[in-house]
């Protein structure tokens, strides 16, 4: 049986209908991805399930009591309290009893007073008398499992463990469905490796938007694609939806055709006058009338973004050649005894955590800052066009045309004088959205925006610090063929794998301590070729860390040994075995179900699949659990 289904869902803002008669169900299981263009209704479609919006018309089917959690594209603004307050809020109305009785221990782990004392038993017996004694542990074991201190203030965390927060508060609520909007969005590497795996683990249904390839490839079961407020299915993998998508448009383009063909003879026989008023023609005149009308209500496929960029004189043929550089902040290295050399025409990856130095490398690099030690030597003749993954060159209270062309009319393009209204076209920007103060634009179009602002200047360095956020999949391919077609150099910050793979002729990889390594190619020549992996997922640290203590501290069970009973020795001698094996086990079924082929099975093997990871998991984490309580004696 569905989790949901929708019936022929209607809604219209005033304009044309986002969302037109569309029907979709998801069964409980499944990673369903919703792709579609910037602006298309999407996360209209999400606010329909979430039960945020209500439908024009239309009918929605729910499961009984069915939960459902939506994890928000960005973090909300103002949020305060600790990751304990934060996380608790997913569970309603008892967040605030466990909220205090939270606060109650911490204060009595620092204050041990009898004011104190008192306010831990008050809140005991609040938490008692509303029975929340089993949503305390739901709270405090999904603090274990995303590796998550409690006890830390949320404001004072980076953007990649709040987003890690608000996850862990939509799963405290041990939702049927769960709904991510751009999930992937400013997460790096670590972040997104440690994401997949919370996902591929967990036991309900997903609908998620991305425009992350790499993660969509590894994470869904289902495609659905929303396009001109229209929604169609196609089970598989994202290649068999491109294949099925590009067979579709062909078919509905040839359709088109044909049918543009007929109402253009009909036009014609119309204008014959008298003979098609005839009473026996009366008929072919009201079917003429429905041509119209049908030809007037078709809506057309979104045009494609068509980007130039304004190219520069060449520069000089060396570009940066770094020697022996370090640069420390606060006392902790960001990069240390770096050497590098960049020739004109490379195009330059850089991977880093968040918080690495990758912005800072990118200004030394540019010869804007200068290192602590070491030489920065930059060529001749560099112009630089800086994308800043923050927009804070665009003025929120201008238009895009302002933004653009600071006033004038026109815009030269390689020597072109091109019409500014005419160039943002180009960029999928409407007479009327060109006009518009961008503080009213999506984060989708804004990136737009930037870019062409940033391909209106002539430039022999393109430099691009996280583009691909908020872009839809076409326009991030066209950037990757724009890019591919640029003759200068490029300096790429990202955490887009794919975007790396299709683009990067080599790499910079942060891989700890300030120690910066280069690599040819891609992300995947990258992950191929180094010899320790910096990005480590949390889960998977822990499982290092936890090998690591099993080996150290074998030795010490002896001593321990006295303290535990019979039966607790017994377990304690078995355990090693048994991690090991469950180890073993997880990580097979986890890079079982990566590859695309696990998810052409039957659906019910899948399933099976994901419930023996899912259980897997959860017995070495309690194995974990009983390894550290026994060795304590």
């Amino acid at each position: 049986m569905s989790l949901i289904r929708l019936r022929s869902i209607q809604v219209s803002f005033g304009g044309p209908a986002v969302l037109d008669n569309i029907s979709l169900s998801i069964d409980n299981g499944e990673r369903v991805c919703l792709l579609g263009r910037n602006g298309t209704g999407k996360s209209t479609l999400m606010k329909v399930i979430s039960g945020q919006v209500k439908p024009d018309s239309g009918e929605i089917e729910r499961q009984q009591n069915l939960v459902v959690a939506t994890l928000q594209q960005e973090v909300s603004a103002g949020i305060e309290g600790t990751v304990f307050d934060v996380v608790a809020d997913g569970l309603g109305e008892s967040a605030r009893i466990l909220q205090d009785y939270h606060r109650a221990i911490h204060r009595l782990s620092i204050e041990h007073t009898s004011q104190a004392e008192a306010e831990l038993e008050r809140t005991q017996h609040a938490v008692e008398v509303a029975d929340a004694w089993k949503l305390n542990q739901q709270v405090e074991a999904m603090l274990s499992k995303m590796d998550l201190d409690g006890d830390a203030e949320f404001s004072s965390l980076s953007g990649g463990m709040k987003r890690r927060v608000s996850l862990a508060q939509a799963l405290v609520q041990q939702p049927d469905l769960l709904l991510l909007d751009e999930p992937t969005n400013h997460l790096d590497l670590s972040a997104i490796s440690w994401l997949e795996e919370q996902l591929l683990s967990f036991k309900g249904a997903l609908l998620f938007v991305t425009h992350d390839r790499s993660f969509l490839r590894k994470i869904a079961t289902r495609i659905v694609d929303l396009d001109r407020g229209e929604l169609k299915s196609y089970p598989g993998d994202y290649d068999n939806f491109l294949r099925r998508k590009d067979e579709f448009l062909k078919a509905e383009a040839e359709a088109n055709a044909q049918f543009d063909k007929k109402l253009a003879q009909e036009e014609v026989w119309i204008r014959q006058g008298i003979k098609a008023r005839r009473t026996r023609n009366e008929g072919r005149v009201r079917a003429l009338k429905q041509l119209r009308e049908q030809r007037k209500q078709r809506r057309e496929l979104q045009g494609t973004a068509s980007m130039k960029i304004a190219e520069a004189d060449r520069s000089g043929k060396l570009v940066t050649e770094v020697t022996d550089v370090d640069f420390n902040y606060e006392g902790d290295p960001l990069i240390k005894d770096f050497n590098t050399t960049i020739m004109r025409g490379d195009r330059i990856g850089i991977i880093g955590p968040n918080g690495a130095g990758k912005t800072t490398l990118l200004q030394i690099l540019l010869g804007n800052l200068k290192p602590q030690q070491g030489k920065v030597k930059t060529g001749t003749n560099i112009k630089v066009a800086y994308f800043d993954q923050m927009k804070a060159q665009l003025d929120e209270n201008a238009s895009a045309i302002d933004n653009v062309a600071h006033g004038r009319e026109r815009i030269d393009i390689n020597g072109q004088s091109t019409h500014v209204v005419g160039y943002l076209q180009n960029f999928l920007f409407s007479p009327e959205r060109a006009r518009a103060p961008i503080k009213s634009l999506s984060g989708g179009e804004r990136s737009r925006l930037l870019l062409a602002r940033l391909f209106s200047q002539p430039a022999n360095i393109l430099v691009l610090d996280e583009p691909t956020n908020d872009l839809d999949i076409e326009t991030l391919e066209l950037l990757e063929e724009l890019i591919l077609e640029f003759s200068g150099t490029v300096l790429l910050v990202s955490h887009d794998r794919e975007f790396l793979n299709n683009v990067a002729t080599s790499t910079l990889v942060f891989e700890g301590n300030g120690h910066i390594a280069e690599y040819v190619g891609g992300y995947d020549d990258w992950v191929r070729q180094r010899t320790i992996d910096p990005f480590t997922s949390n889960k998977d640290k822990a499982v290092s860390t936890k090998k690591e203590k099993t080996e150290k501290e074998t030795k010490q069970k002896t001593i321990k040994a006295a303290k535990l009973s019979y039966k607790d020795q017994r377990e304690l001698d078995s355990l090693p075995e048994r991690i090991e094996l469950l180890e073993n086990t997880v990580e097979q079924l986890q890079a079982e179900m990566a590859t695309p082929e696990f998810f052409q099975q039957d659906r019910q093997m899948i399933l099976d699949k994901q419930e023996q990871f899912a259980t897997a998991a959860e017995e070495l984490e309690h194995c974990y659990s009983r390894w550290e309580i026994l060795e304590s004696g």
